[in-house]
């Protein structure tokens, strides 16, 4: 007796329902590859559009491509000039207010930068802001700095200060008061002496994402995220003052590029209305 073969079940004749979506998917990747090898593609419209944006930032902060460790600042600019505008780059350092490639260097070897592999790349920043609050209430911020190229640059800001890789905002708040501040409340104090000088305020931490072009470095689309609150600082003045920033680089390499690089000689700070701000 002939035996038949079984029926094939009729959900195999059905063309599968994600055919349709991952071929447009496909060609749609293909088509931003492409859009991005194209000369205009340096040029980022802003506002960005903040998941791609915060995407590439996340992305490199969590997998640093070791391609972008560089070993010499020259290294550096050699891998920046063909992914930024030309004349954007050319006014680094050069334009007032601005830093060079020694200082963008010296940030990456700190850990207190990153850089996503893009075009253009994007700076990845993170920020502690100190809201220094004084008598009446009044807020202290850093009215202009003096660089050592000559130039003034003006600030209108609180104290701020770039964040290190694995530094809580606690520990971060207390280094920018002793860095930027030290000089005048005492620069011999060690970190614990300056736990007993800043009191931050309960609850008053914030914290934000702000995406724009950087105004250190023109032409470099910069994600910061920034970590903000208020402090009482005992031992400043009641005044307008005048601080001289603490020696940031222990190591002789990071030193020596440091005399390249556009410094902050003399810090100007007055205290302001909180309205004001």
């Amino acid at each position: 007796m002939s035996q038949h073969p079984p029926p094939i079940p009729s959900n195999l004749h059905k063309k599968p329902t994600t055919a349709l979506p991952d071929f447009i998917l496909t060609a749609l990747s293909l088509f931003l590859l492409a859009s991005s090898s194209k000369p205009s593609a340096h040029l980022i419209p802003f506002p960005l559009n903040p998941r791609r944006f915060l995407r590439i930032s996340t992305m490199s902060r969590r997998s640093p491509n070791p391609n972008l460790l560089f070993a010499t600042p020259q290294s550096l600019a050699d891998w920046l000039k063909p992914r930024l505008p030309s004349d954007s780059f050319a006014a680094w350092g050069i334009k007032p207010g601005t830093k060079n490639v020694h200082n963008l260097w010296l940030e990456l070897s700190e850990g207190e930068t990153s850089l996503a592999d893009s075009k253009p790349p994007v700076r990845n920043v993170e920020v502690v802001i100190v809201r220094v609050i004084g008598s009446g209430d009044k807020v202290l911020i850093e009215s202009h700095q003096e660089l050592s190229d000559g130039a003034v640059r003006s600030r209108c800001r609180p104290l701020s200060e770039k964040m290190r890789p694995g530094e809580t905002v606690e520990a971060a708040v207390v280094r920018a008061v002793r860095e930027e501040l030290g000089s005048i409340i005492g620069a011999s104090l060690n970190n614990s002496a300056y736990d007993g000088i800043v009191k931050i305020v309960p609850n008053s931490y914030r914290k934000k994402v702000e995406e724009r072009v950087s105004v250190s470095y023109p032409g470099l689309p910069a994600c910061y995220v920034l970590h903000s609150v208020d402090a009482r600082v005992d031992g400043l003045p009641d005044g307008e003052f005048s601080t001289e920033e603490e020696a940031e680089y222990e190591n002789s390499d990071q030193n020596k590029v440091a005399d390249s690089a556009v410094s902050c000689i003399k810090h100007y700070w007055k205290w302001v209305d909180a309205d004001s701000l």
